[in-house]
């Protein structure tokens, strides 16, 4: 079997446990009704043999089910590409689309996918996901060119470093069921890049090779440094933000580096293993100066989350995704969660999430050992809530106790430098 028949045949698992698996759907509270919903459009491409073979033959009509759609001839060739849509918006308006924090360096193109807030008289999530991806790209998913999915777990959107809640987010599934793509059309600003689903898998095949420095099969992790008292200190205020990026540094999230052009083309060795792409050469081809495409932060927790699915039940996660600073361990259960969690510039400031994250590691505890009794409590429970909450609370506590002996030790050096100074 060839490698894309391998990634098809993983992601008609991965659309099928989506469609037989209620969602995790959580209720706004009253002090905070708002909502928002994205669309994950997910399509195959066919091989450039059938492109050239079908050119002047009429298109079949679409198929009524999901497992007719994998049984399409078309759909199983070899040469296949399945890819996944995400969009670079120039400027987000910030009424209308997702929260997100902002790279502090400006070479960091943040990707997301189409979707953004619930409007007044839209009936539910699933139709704010379809009405703001025909508002921004020009595609109606409610045609018969698409077929829904499902929906995935719900996720709370917080800020001030969890404290406080922004909206509820539900991300829903699509697929493309026809082998040419609808032309889109794209708002203003905003540029469509489909990525191929295999530069975001891994391999777990080799256990041996180190996350930091290393790329599984096409994936590269790399991280976005967002600065921290951009959430702690007032807009207006710059003196003080600066005081506070010197006391505590920067928050470093972990990111997928994405190649524009992997959806067409995946470079490969000898050994047929695609190639590491370096973040050099994605700043080049993005046809953009001076910018990388990173995928981060919700997008990527929400990417995550389709790819579990994919992966075969028994297969480990902790060998594909990057080390927990809390726990001390990859994580078997939540990659899209911890994956997302941030680290600090100052080692001090992890020690003390560290130090404060013992209730955040019972949580896990407690969801890996669910998990593996069955499950029975996964779905009743919001699990990634919980911890999100407990991960956050010990940011808090860390955060204090680093500003405090911070305090401390200016006050001590102040105090010996005026008595060395007076004894002179």
């Amino acid at each position: 079997m060839s490698d894309s028949n391998t990634v098809v045949s993983a992601l008609s698992r991965a659309l099928h446990r989506i469609r037989s698996t209620p969602p995790r759907i959580i209720s706004s509270p009253a002090t905070q009704p708002r909502r928002a919903a994205v669309a994950l459009i997910i399509r195959v491409t066919p091989s450039p043999a059938h492109r050239a073979s079908s050119s002047t033959v009429p298109s079949p009509p679409p198929p009524a089910t999901l497992t007719d759609f994998f049984a399409l001839d078309w759909v199983n060739e070899p040469g296949v590409t399945t890819e996944i849509l995400f969009l670079r918006r120039d400027a987000p308006q910030s009424e209308k689309t997702v929260a997100q924090n902002r790279p502090r360096n400006a070479e960091d193109a943040h990707v997301a996918f189409p979707g953004g807030r619930m409007e007044e008289g839209d009936e539910g999530g699933l139709y704010t996901a379809m009405r703001q991806t025909w508002e921004e790209i020009g595609v109606d998913l409610a045609e018969k060119d698409f077929m829904l999915i499902g929906q995935l777990d719900d996720r709370e959107i917080t800020t001030s470093l969890g404290k406080r809640l922004l909206m509820i987010l539900s991300p829903f599934v699509f697929l493309q069921v026809i082998p040419t793509t609808p032309p889109p059309d794209p708002a203003p600003g905003t540029d469509l890049h489909w990525i191929a689903l295999a530069s975001l898998l891994a391999s777990t095949s080799r256990p041996d090779v180190s996350h930091k420095d290393s790329t599984f099969g096409a994936r590269r992790w790399t991280t976005v440094t967002v600065d921290v008292s951009s959430r702690l200190a007032p807009r207006n205020s710059n003196v003080l933000r600066v005081l506070v990026r010197m006391l505590i540094g920067s928050m470093q999230f972990n990111a997928i580096l994405l190649d524009p052009n992997s959806s067409s083309t995946v470079s490969t060795e000898n050994t047929g293993a695609p190639k590491p792409i370096s973040e050099k050469d994605v700043v080049k081809n993005t046809g953009r100066k001076r910018e990388a495409l990173k995928l981060w932060g919700l997008s990527l927790g929400m990417t995550l989350d389709l790819i579990a699915y994919m992966k075969p039940s028994s297969s480990s996660f902790a060998e594909d995704y990057p080390r927990d600073e809390v726990t001390g361990l990859g994580t078997s259960i939540a990659p899209s969660m911890t994956s997302v969690f941030p680290r600090f510039s100052y080692p001090d400031v992890n020690f003390w999430i560290w130090v404060f994250g013992r209730r955040y590691r019972e949580v896990l505890r407690s969801w890996e050992a669910s998990a593996r009794a069955g499950g029975a409590n996964d779905r009743r429970i919001n699990w990634i809530g919980t911890a999100v909450n407990q991960y956050y609370a010990a940011v808090r506590k860390a955060l204090v106790v680093v500003l405090v002996l911070r305090a401390i030790g200016i006050l001590i050096g102040l105090s010996v430098g005026t008595w060395w100074l007076f004894s002179q």
